[in-house]
């Protein structure tokens, strides 16, 4: 159970970035449709549980060490190929996307400037991704805990304090910009995009555990546990939708309102995630094209962070607005794969 426990939380860890954390997601996803978007937020539960566990159960099932073994075996030669394709885009996008996100945390919360922070974690990264699969994902679960005692904290303090009725948040929550028009079409774009997003470093984790059980159960504990976050998530910056709805991270608003010790707390740990997803977006989007450990990855890993250092420059809430939901819509070929995966049992051939 106890590893299962950790897959399924760098399973959170990996899905988890800067657009999650920080609330810019769950803003343009979930309660841009008001108290209705809690209807996408179960949605979205229940396609998280049972993709996460399809995911991680596959790599154990293949014992892969990259995306591409695993793809092509379960989508054959030419869909495999556009599979493979939309992956290694979404890998290097929210890599860049991830790097752009550290730039908010600088300005919103100390005043500092927003290049400083996308070059720390541009930096943090690279560093990162130099360490072996198995250490990346030990950080990356380490941290995940303190994010979701965190959202925790601040959905009870903000429906706690929650003063003013449904009827007066909902037309500010309705005014916001939505990232999808249709409220079960974003519940499901959302899921395809994040899946697209995590699917990569799912099945390299995945592939490092024998018991394909014990991976699949990780799997689904890790996406139960992210639709829940996303609910509270959820339930917090609608409850407070008139204060945060304009802020770039609505989740680190609510913190800093509530003490600015919070506020710094949080913005540690909102920056660790984005972290966390930038490593594993970066390693996974590596390991595509080089061995691990060797002089040609190296040296790639290095070529790849200053790309997306530069690209990150476009600006945060612009990234998410624009390239989740694409990658949201192409991110569904994987997903009906998947699928058809978990129906056919597809198996390693030895």
């Amino acid at each position: 159970m106890k590893q299962s426990l950790k897959v399924g939380s760098a399973f959170i860890g990996i899905i988890v970035g800067a657009g999650f954390a920080s609330g810019q997601e769950i803003l343009q996803y979930f309660t841009s449709f008001g108290i209705a978007g809690t209807i996408a937020t179960f949605i979205s539960t229940v396609l998280f549980a049972y993709l996460g566990m399809n995911l991680t159960r596959l790599g154990s099932r293949l014992q892969t060490t990259s995306h591409k073994e695993a793809i092509y075996r379960i989508s054959g030669k030419y869909f495999g190929i556009l599979i493979d394709a939309i992956i290694i885009f979404t890998l290097f996008g929210v890599g860049v996307v991830m790097i752009a996100g550290a730039g908010p945390i600088f300005s919103q919360q100390f005043g500092w400037s927003a290049a400083l922070g996308s070059t720390v974690m541009a930096l943090l990264i690279i560093f990162t991704v130099m360490l072996n699969v198995d250490k990346v994902v030990t950080i990356i679960s380490s941290i995940t805990p303190f994010l979701i005692a965190m959202v925790i904290l601040l959905c009870i303090y903000s429906i706690a304090t929650f003063d003013s009725a449904i009827a007066v948040l909902d037309p500010i929550a309705t005014a916001q910009t939505s990232a999808v028009s249709n409220l079960f079409v974003s519940g499901i774009n959302y899921v395809s995009f994040n899946i697209a997003v995590g699917a990569s470093m799912s099945l390299v984790m995945g592939g490092t555990i024998e018991d394909e059980k014990v991976a699949a159960r990780g799997g689904l504990i890790g996406g139960l546990v992210l639709g829940i976050m996303i609910l509270l998530s959820h339930f917090a910056i609608f409850s407070k939708i008139d204060e945060v709805g304009t802020s770039e991270m609505p989740m680190l608003q609510i913190a800093s309102n509530l003490s600015p010790a919070l506020g710094v707390i949080m913005s540690v740990i909102l920056f660790g995630m984005i972290y966390n997803t930038g490593a594993s977006m970066l390693y996974s989007f590596t390991a595509r094209f080089a061995e691990q450990g060797t002089k040609q990855f190296r040296m790639l890993v290095v070529i790849v962070g200053i790309l997306a250092y530069v690209l990150s420059f476009v600006g945060f809430t612009g990234l998410v607005s624009f390239f989740y939901p694409l990658i949201g819509y192409l991110g569904l070929f994987l997903v009906v794969a998947l699928v058809i995966a978990d129906i056919r049992k597809t198996r390693k051939v030895a």
